[in-house]
């Protein structure tokens, strides 16, 4: 017969193994093209899944089929337990809110979530650009949210999809290696036991100033878009966005910004900053000396079409919420960002608005005033209780 104490043990193993295998429940925030790649996919793997979106008109052909279906490099049906409008539904019961909305929307999100969110709740970006969890968390204090809830966010988007229709879309490639780091940092590791069963593709960062300066988003897609904004406007976005819209030209742009993207983050003593061609790399695989060859050799953007206007949010959420954190992060360390700052400023005058006032500067981040260690402190540690 067995002791009390080896009764205990094995009943103490038997629940860490239930643990173990206990498949987390998901909502997804956003059904966008994103949103529904990343819901259906879920679906597909097993997992629960609720989808919120905030018009009901976009989610209804969803909640009529239960599902989303999908083709590319995964194909299926994938059935959604619940579409809604209502964001404390979505929220309720769920191991982790997987947000895949625009940046210029998470501070919207953060302001609807606030309310629901509940202790050992997980919120992961997807991706937070620059700042995005900082932004988060910042907001959450504001509303009053003082719960244990783990902000992360993810350096990049897992799928490179696109909607096909109201309930169908397609996931032309799934990147292999998303660093996601989390605030505090020491949390990161904690979240993606949970996370890994469903992504294994996510990875721990050292922290979200590795994931917020590794955003290649800021590199790629705001001066792709203007400097072929005559070609969007002219052909309503009928050519492949990076096989055609990449000339030598382009590239030598992207090549600048992507030079100064890593200058700042160096200031800010990230040690893992990767340049865009290693990006490309540890993303797709694709290995070449320069970024028109990079951008050129890489299977996952042929077919991807540009936008079909200049109201896209390659400017309207990389401007704001990537090149102008970039900016006020190399104007106070005094780091020159020539080519970040003239593209800002080419997006103020087509879009006749100020993108460094709307976007994620200083203030907005509650990080003014603050020297290098302070912020430092901030995206490892989170904000302090007397901020």
């Amino acid at each position: 017969m067995l002791s009390d104490n080896n009764q205990e043990e094995i009943k103490l193993n038997k629940n860490k193994t239930s643990f173990k295998t206990i498949k987390p429940k998901f909502a997804v925030i956003g059904a966008g093209h994103g949103g529904k790649a990343m819901a259906a996919h879920l679906a597909l793997k097993g997992f629960s899944v609720k989808l919120y979106n905030r018009t009901l008109a976009k989610i209804l052909p969803i909640i009529k089929m239960k599902g989303i279906e999908v083709e590319g490099e995964v194909s299926g049906f994938g059935k959604i337990e619940l579409a809604t409008d209502n964001i404390s539904d979505a929220i309720e019961g769920s191991d982790v809110i997987l947000v895949a909305v625009p940046a210029f929307a998470h501070a919207s999100i953060a302001e609807r979530c606030a309310p629901y969110l509940k202790d050992g709740q997980i919120v992961l970006l997807n991706p937070g650009r620059t700042c995005g969890a900082l932004e988060f968390i910042n907001i959450l204090r504001e509303r009053g949210n003082k719960n244990d809830v783990t902000v992360a966010e993810a350096q990049t988007f897992i799928y490179a999809s696109r909607g096909m229709g109201p309930a169908s879309v397609k996931i032309f490639r799934i990147k292999q290696a998303i660093p996601v780091g989390a605030i505090p940092a020491i949390k990161t590791e904690k979240i993606l036991d949970i996370i890994n069963k469903a992504y294994p593709e996510f990875i721990s960062a050292t922290s979200v100033i590795e994931t917020s300066f590794n955003n290649i988003g800021a590199v790629f897609h705001p001066a792709i878009t203007l400097l072929n904004a005559s070609r969007i406007e002219s052909t309503m976005g009928n050519f492949q966005f990076y096989i055609e819209g990449v000339t030598n030209a382009v590239a030598k742009v992207l090549e600048a910004v992507d030079k100064e993207r890593v200058e700042v983050a160096y200031t800010l003593r990230c040690k893992n900053v990767l340049s865009a061609l290693d990006w490309l790399t540890m993303a797709y695989n694709v290995v070449e000396d320069n970024l028109f060859d990079g951008i050129h050799s890489n299977p996952g953007y042929y077919g991807i079409m540009a936008p079909k206007t200049i109201n896209t949010r390659y400017i309207k959420e990389d401007v704001p919420m990537s090149l102008v954190p970039i900016s006020e992060f190399g104007r106070l360390f005094g780091v020159s960002t020539k080519a970040i700052d003239s593209l800002i400023e080419l997006a103020n005058v087509i879009f006749k608005t100020d993108f460094r006032k709307s976007g994620r500067n200083l203030t907005r981040l509650g990080l003014e005033n603050l020297s290098l260690d302070q912020i430092r402190n901030v995206f490892i540690n989170g904000y302090p209780n007397n901020f």
